[in-house]
């Protein structure tokens, strides 16, 4: 499966780490550090999921890329299968850790992870997501901080397993970096959508976004007492 997808990256004088993560399609995934693979604290309750974790976990850490040979090889292809799945579960953990976030954030600000879809978003940088906690559940999806939906990636992205982000990733994400950070990253309050028929505002026909931005708008007698 790999081996016609890497015949780029198969120099063979490359970590295993940074020769995966140059996969072509794998643009979204940071490169982990060894020191924090190597903090058994990080890969606690990992082992259990995985039939050759220890030899998955060594090909991670392998100074050596694979190439085509050790691909073609039937056995080791299992090994490798594994240790894709379990850097993902690693790389998830990694990328909400303060050295992870810094690694995203800089990701996120050259708008590697693509931009909303939505036009009215002017092309809010997005972040990624996965929807399952489950491996091989569900491929990666794209969170928009701006509208707040969620979208598919762009077709190159589409491969990646979701786990590889978590389900908790964004919200970490902007809770790192709050509203003040936020601002110079280009996170403004969204537009909503306003419906109209000949140029005529159209009676009572709100967006979603609409509906979502006065909902959270304080009512006008909160804080008075009452009357006496």
């Amino acid at each position: 499966m790999y081996a016609e997808s890497c015949d780029e990256e198969l120099s063979g004088d490359t970590g295993w780490i940074p020769w995966f993560c140059g996969i072509r399609g794998h643009g979204l995934v940071a490169e982990v550090e060894a020191e924090f693979i190597r903090d058994n604290f990080n890969l606690y309750g990992l082992k259990h999921r995985f039939n050759f974790y220890d030899n998955a976990l060594e090909m991670i850490l392998s100074n050596e890329a694979p190439d085509e040979e050790n691909l073609a090889d039937s056995a080791l292809l299992s090994v490798f299968t594994e240790a894709t799945r379990l850097y993902g579960l690693i790389h998830s953990r990694f990328i909400v850790s303060p050295r992870g976030l810094s690694v995203m954030r800089e990701k996120y600000v050259k708008g590697v992870f693509g931009t909303c879809p939505r036009v009215l978003c002017q092309r809010q940088h997005v972040l990624p997501i996965g929807i399952s906690e489950e491996l091989c559940a569900a491929k990666v999806k794209m969170f928009c901080p701006l509208c707040e939906q969620v979208y598919a990636p762009q077709s190159k992205y589409k491969a990646l397993d979701g786990t590889y982000f978590g389900e908790s990733f964004p919200q970490v994400f902007l809770q790192a970096y709050p509203l003040e950070q936020s601002r110079a990253l280009g996170l403004e309050p969204p537009q909503a959508f306003i419906s109209r028929l000949y140029g005529f505002k159209m009676h009572k026909q709100k967006s979603i976004i609409a509906r979502k931005l006065e909902d959270e708008q304080p009512s006008s007698s909160a804080g008075t007492g009452p009357v006496n």
